[in-house]
């Protein structure tokens, strides 16, 4: 750990308490396997800075900066000055060498967001600075800078381009659906990639609880004496395993327009993240350079994320998921299983029996 005291040697700030830092860490340390897979592809791509700064011509990103500029509040050392050390810590602890201007901007919805295409922007929402204590807002700030040290704001910009332009042409059927099916697949990247600066946020305030409670809070107010963190991560576990094979359609039609995961399910992932051998060996010094990025390969990238999905799969406790895993594995009579899981039962009755009948099922409560 650093026994430096918190000073400013231009753009180099060091932290204001102990914190570990990571020289030279690449992104890929903390991307969640299905965010590097895609981030990887992308950046191997012959030409993709080429397409994307002549795409910038046609994005608001010009307008966007100058709107922050004209009716926002640019974090400086003379305006939200313990918002500026956080920053300046973040991008310290994380080995950003060029920091990125942030702005508080007026609304009282609880956001904070990284975009723009040559150069990020991190931008706050007053509700969230009023919502969060120090340690809470450091994880926010860390999850900020921790997009910008993967390059996501340069997608998260297409991403609302592209939202913008479906609205535009919904009345062209083809035009529409083509589009919607790019954001669709941008959002699914980008709930990954919200897990991936969940983890940086981690890196860099170093106090999962803290993160935790930052979570808790965006959920449930600033109410912090009437929540517990242990409490809040028992729903994240309810929401999985409970229901039947309905409850698992509607999770999937409900999270299908988020470009977030849920708070309980962010707060499940990082906890056990936090408690992994990946996070500890980061911690101990052990964790991929931004020198070893040119050497990294697409397919074991892609192999890395399928072997993610497919974890995830296995150990879900979501009736669906564990319905797909019985099959997978060879479990017969798919018909029996879905009537059963639609019933709220998805394992066999005691008797053994795959079809199950009338006197193994107990009755339907009636509306």
């Amino acid at each position: 750990m650093s026994d430096d005291s918190h000073e400013q040697t231009g753009r180099e700030s060091v932290p204001s308490r102990q914190r570990r830092r990571f020289p030279e860490i690449s992104s890929r340390a903390y991307e969640h396997p299905a965010d590097r897979s895609a981030l990887v592809a992308l950046r191997k791509l012959s030409g993709f800075d080429t397409v994307f700064k002549a795409l910038s011509g046609l994005l608001p990103e010009r307008s966007l900066r100058l709107l922050f500029l004209s009716d926002s509040v640019r974090v400086s050392e003379r305006q939200f000055a313990h918002l500026h050390d956080m920053l300046l810590d973040a991008c310290y602890i994380l080995d950003l060498e060029k920091v990125p201007p942030m702005y508080v901007n007026q609304d009282p919805q609880p956001n904070a967001m990284c975009i723009g295409l040559d150069e990020p922007i991190i931008v706050v929402t007053t509700g969230l600075v009023e919502l969060l204590d120090e340690e809470e807002m450091r994880a926010v700030v860390g999850h900020e800078v921790g997009h910008a040290l993967s390059g996501h704001s340069v997608y998260r910009t297409i991403l609302l381009f592209l939202t913008t332009l479906a609205l535009k042409v919904a009345w062209i059927p083809l035009g529409n659906l083509a589009i919607m099916a790019i954001v669709t697949a941008l959002r699914e990247w980008f709930r990954k990639s919200e897990l991936s600066a969940d983890r940086a946020g981690l890196l860099v305030g170093q106090d999962v609880r803290a993160s935790m409670r930052g979570l808790m809070k965006i959920a449930g107010g600033n109410h912090l004496h009437e929540m517990n963190v242990d409490a809040f991560l028992e729903q994240a576990e309810e929401y999985e395993a409970g229901g039947d094979l309905r409850d698992s359609v509607l999770k999937i039609l409900n999270v299908l327009p988020r470009s977030h995961p849920f708070a309980t399910i962010r707060a499940a992932e990082l906890k056990k993240w936090a408690e992994s051998r990946d996070y500890q060996r980061i911690m101990d010094g052990h964790y991929p350079r931004r020198t070893e990025d040119k050497d990294t390969k697409v397919s074991d990238s892609f192999r890395e994320s399928a072997a993610s999905y497919a974890s995830d799969v296995k150990t879900s406790k979501d009736p669906l998921m564990k319905l797909v895993t019985d099959l997978a594995g060879g479990a017969g009579d798919l018909g029996g299983r879905v009537r059963r899981g639609f019933n709220g039962f998805t394992s066999p009755p005691p008797n053994g029996d795959p079809q199950g009948t009338p006197e193994d099922t107990p009755p339907r409560d009636e509306d």
